[in-house]
């Protein structure tokens, strides 16, 4: 098997079982007994299961890193404002196993390295889709769009329906709080 598939199997798998069982509980040995492999063999591709959970963060996060990027050539626009939506929506939702793992051991998480440029990376993107000089009520209406879309994305899984159906109504909601923000400028 080539070098990145075993490398993302050692972290599809690792992260199930920090999910299923905390960061602490998991062992090296287990997450190599469960891939049916040495631990020597999980140590030519991560030494510590900090560098597990250090690169599943890195692969499901340039997603939103590349929109940050993507975001800072565009113009400042409504339109815009609603694609950096549609686009961190789709990266949340991708990222969602890492999500549920930052949630369930977040005791854990503040003491990795990962915590802190989630946030940074929230603080980039918030700032390009609220205006320095909007009225309080705008920027709440902004971060709001943000926030709906973390809340809708993981938070609804617990309300009846459609997963597809929960997920274009989260947007929408996202959408509209953006459209009443830029309206007030």
């Amino acid at each position: 098997m080539a070098r990145g598939n075993t490398r993302q199997r050692i972290q599809d798998v690792a992260l199930a079982l920090f999910a299923e069982q905390g960061y602490e509980k998991t062992s090296l040995r287990e997450i190599a007994e469960h891939l049916d492999v040495t631990k020597a063999a999980l140590y030519y591709h991560f030494k510590t299961k900090e560098d597990i959970i250090i690169g599943i963060f890195q692969d499901l996060a340039r997603p939103i890193d590349d929109l940050v990027a993507w975001a800072a050539e565009q113009p400042r626009t409504l339109e815009t404002k609603r694609e950096i939506l549609r686009r961190y929506q789709r990266a949340l939702l991708a990222a969602a196993p890492l999500f549920r793992f930052m949630h369930e051991n977040q005791a854990t998480v503040r003491d990795l390295s990962i915590g802190l440029t989630f946030k940074e990376r929230f603080i980039a993107l918030n700032e390009f889709i609220q205006e320095p000089d909007d009225p309080m009520k705008d920027k709440v209406r902004a971060v709001s769009a943000i926030f709906a879309l973390h809340a809708g994305t993981f938070f609804m899984q617990n309300v009846e329906g459609d997963p597809e159906e929960k997920q274009e109504a989260v947007l929408e909601v996202a959408l509209d709080l953006i459209g009443q923000a830029h309206a007030g400028r």
